[in-house]
């Protein structure tokens, strides 16, 4: 991915996260292998774990310890009211942009 690809997906990364949240509970390493089977392959799990920490903090999740086989107990992340608030909200900026830079293109060409 591109330096410019990068900087996009910094601005989106957040509604990103909260759609796959929508969608079912998971845990950190979860969302970044299931990013990186989308295609985001440069996206670092530093990146997903410290954006899950910003989301529980502003409380957009819910979190609940669950057992893991390895290791420590893991943090499934799950999707709150409020944060199907911001979601929707997010995917009502994400189409008012996307149609007015859709519109910017076809002007161009």
């Amino acid at each position: 991915m591109g330096k410019q690809a990068t900087e996009m997906l910094k601005g989106v990364l957040e509604g990103i996260v909260l759609a796959v949240l929508s969608t079912r509970p998971a845990y950190g390493y979860e969302i970044t292998a299931w990013l990186r089977d989308q295609g985001f392959s440069d996206i670092a799990e530093g990146t997903i774990y410290a954006l899950l920490v910003r989301i529980e903090q502003r409380g957009l999740v819910d979190v609940v310890k669950v057992p893991s086989e390895k290791g420590p107990p893991r943090k499934v992340y799950t999707l709150n009211r409020q944060g199907r608030a911001h979601l929707d909200e997010f995917w009502k900026t994400w189409s008012f942009l996307s149609d007015r830079l859709q519109q910017l293109r076809d002007q161009g060409e």
